[in-house]
């Protein structure tokens, strides 16, 4: 599915701020020789207000409008406490215990509107890449959306009769890798079981050793128009 890391469908992170203490960030153990994992973590609640992330009761971002990513953060790895308020509140809404495991990577996406968000916890894969290839994921977090089919073909083709690589993807899901030569493609993401394009990225590029989950997204607000965002995992 071409995508290459450096590029997105929209801008994405504006006055993000990354909170990281001299430890490194915070958890259990003194900082320096506890075993640690780390954590990535998405804004995707389209009509939630800017966000405070807290690991253990310790900030991690802070004032993160819709659609921030984060970058990877190393916290202890163990049974971390994860809360996301409403920026300058206490007020959580979401509020997870996860267990992290040791020299691990995880996605941690605050998906759904206010009324129904959620936390999706994906890890990353971290096996080689084959030679001139990239290996890539979809999530559909996309809260107004029903479910989706992917389609992924050479720039130029239509999906008229072209079968998708992913079918009937529900919202929350996120699929296995799929792994794909370097090239250009068309990327088109439709209403499950018809032609109806909802998203499309059109002749985009795929580089070599490219790891990363495309984020199917509401507009801010909710709803229409749909986007798809990369989060990059290297």
């Amino acid at each position: 599915m071409g995508i290459a890391m450096k590029h997105k469908f929209q801008t994405v992170v504006t006055s993000l701020v990354i909170l990281v203490s001299s430890s490194g960030i915070i958890g259990c153990g003194d900082g320096k020789n506890s075993p640690e994992a780390r954590i990535r973590i998405l804004h995707a609640s389209p009509d939630a207000p800017n966000v405070d992330v807290l690991v253990d009761g310790g900030r991690v971002l802070e004032d993160a409008p819709y659609t921030a990513d984060s970058g990877f953060l190393p916290v202890d790895a163990g049974r971390r406490h994860i809360a996301v308020n409403a920026a300058g509140t206490d007020t959580a809404v979401i509020d997870a215990a996860v267990d992290l495991i040791q020299d691990t990577d995880y996605l941690i996406v605050a998906a759904g509107k206010v009324a129904d968000i959620a936390p999706i916890v994906a890890t990353v894969e971290r096996s080689e890449i084959p030679a001139a290839s990239a290996r890539i994921r979809v999530l559909h977090a996309a809260a107004s959306a029903s479910p989706v089919d992917v389609y992924v073909t050479a720039s130029g083709d239509s999906i008229a009769s072209a079968q998708p690589v992913l079918s009937g993807v529900p919202f929350r899901a996120i699929s296995d890798y799929l792994t794909v030569p370097v090239g250009s493609y068309d990327i088109r993401v439709t209403l499950a079981g018809t032609k109806t394009v909802a998203i499309e990225a059109l002749g985009f590029p795929v580089d070599a050793g490219l790891r990363a989950t495309v984020a199917a997204l509401d507009a801010a607000g909710g709803g229409a128009p749909f986007t798809l965002q990369v989060v990059d995992e290297e």
